[in-house]
């Protein structure tokens, strides 16, 4: 696809930079059970004191691990993590069951002690957009592995989509929630799972919304008021509020995608992000002391 070739021009001094920056850059192959997966390892030079599982957005059809560098960087230095991004295969070559199972073999490895000198260390998961839905999916489908879901401390999910068949915001959004609109999502979700009807792509954890939510981590989720995808977070911030602790920020007048604005408004955002991180990271230390 043009738009993933440009996105991967505009990222070849990403290494560069990243190094620049300080820190080290891994790009390998990990895998769980006979499954494996691309993911791309961000380590700073001193201490680390949790490990970041970073799923990046692009509606599922473009995008890559490094997409995200700059917003870990940032976070690698407001935090003190590691970032584990995921490079997942993308929709033009593989169905969504495999894109999900992509991001539950990064999680099982890595949740399993696949950085042995991270092993004791927290796991947070940070989703963004798309990322939002597989972060999500992913948790579910750990509910498996339930010693696996145990050690996962928190959850950064910006701005999601957890019902595929659409929720009701996404269904009337209409030019004003400005990057996305309603119809072009549906007919998009709908690409995005095709032969199936609205009931099978609200089946979990395709839909990550209708799923048992029970064990899951405390969660901080954000969305713009502009957003179409409203009403999705905020339908899975009130079920996962049933069964854990979950922080939500309706950000006033924000669109989707905003985080990615140079804006007082994005800068404001990322830094409550940073500290319930950090706040994630003090707890888990407190309970290991």
């Amino acid at each position: 696809m043009l738009v993933q070739s440009l996105l991967r021009v505009s990222q070849l001094g990403s290494d560069h930079a990243a190094r620049k920056a300080g820190l080290s850059v891994e790009q390998r192959r990990v895998g769980a059970g006979d499954k494996e997966v691309g993911v791309r390892v961000l380590r700073p030079q001193g201490r680390v004191r949790g490990v970041v599982l970073d799923i990046h957005g692009g509606g599922w059809v473009i995008g890559n691990a490094r997409m995200n560098d700059a917003l870990n960087v940032a976070m690698i230095r407001a935090c003190d993590v590691a970032v584990v991004s995921v490079d997942y295969r993308l929709a033009w070559r593989a169905p969504i069951g495999e894109i999900m199972e992509d991001c539950l073999t990064a999680a099982r490895w890595l949740l399993a002690g696949g950085m042995p000198e991270y092993r004791d260390l927290p796991v947070i998961v940070v989703g963004e957009s798309a990322g939002g839905h597989l972060a999500a999916a992913t948790l579910l489908q750990l509910k498996r592995w339930p010693g696996l879901l145990r050690n996962v401390a928190g959850a950064v999910l910006y701005y999601g989509v957890y019902d595929l068949a659409g929720t009701d915001s996404v269904r009337r959004a209409g030019p004003d929630t400005l990057l996305l609109d309603g119809p072009g999502m549906v007919a998009d979700l709908r690409k995005l799972t095709p032969g199936m009807s609205d009931a099978g792509r609200r089946q979990p954890p395709l839909s990550p919304l209708y799923g048992d939510l029970g064990g899951f981590p405390p969660a901080l989720m954000l969305v713009g008021e502009r957003d179409p995808l409203l009403d999705d977070t905020l339908r899975l911030a009130e079920r996962w509020r049933e069964t854990s602790k979950v922080e939500l920020h309706v950000v006033p007048d924000a669109p989707h995608g905003f985080i990615r604005f140079r804006t007082g408004m994005a800068a404001k955002t990322l830094a409550a992000a940073h500290a319930w991180i950090r706040g994630r990271l003090d707890e888990s230390e407190a309970g290991r002391a």
